[in-house]
């Protein structure tokens, strides 16, 4: 079974993106349940089906699924619930951990978020300066709830 172990902050500044490259990702969700979400997503040409379940503390399990880019496109055109996920994805590494900034577009324009994935729910992170607050158990930012509650509607 894969576990998923991730942390979620708010960035403060633009301090991370001198040197960093963004690739644009479009997802969506087939269920966006508390209990269960399964995702759509493509990356520039490649598309991924992922399944997790209920968030516990900051882990839950994942399972992840490589799918052809043509079959993920008609599923976040055709089937996915509205609106879509868009983002453009920065991988910063710092201290030997890597941080994915999310800055999101379209129904979420304005937020701008990182998550670090960890292999211990209590390992110890040193937050670079551009971290804000830690928002990991505040559910309006999962993804899967910024298409019920788009963040420009706050």
């Amino acid at each position: 079974m894969g576990k998923e172990i991730e942390r979620k902050y708010l960035v403060k500044s633009d301090e991370w993106k001198a040197a960093a490259k963004g690739i644009v990702y479009r997802q969506g969700y087939l269920s966006s349940l508390k209990e269960r979400v399964v995702r759509v997503r493509t990356i520039e040409d490649k598309g991924f089906l992922t399944i997790k379940g209920i968030t516990k503390g900051v882990s839950r399990s994942e399972f992840e699924y490589e799918i052809s880019v043509e079959d993920a496109d008609t599923m976040l055109d055709d089937i996915c619930e509205k609106p879509l996920i868009e983002k453009k994805r920065y991988k910063i590494p710092v201290g030997g951990l890597v941080f994915e900034v999310d800055e999101f577009f379209g129904e979420n324009a304005g937020l701008v978020v990182a998550e670090v994935e960890l292999t211990d729910e209590k390992q110890k992170i040193d937050l670079p300066a551009w971290i804000g607050a830690e928002v990991s158990g505040d559910p309006r930012y999962f993804n899967s709830n910024l298409i019920k509650h788009p963040f420009t509607k706050w």
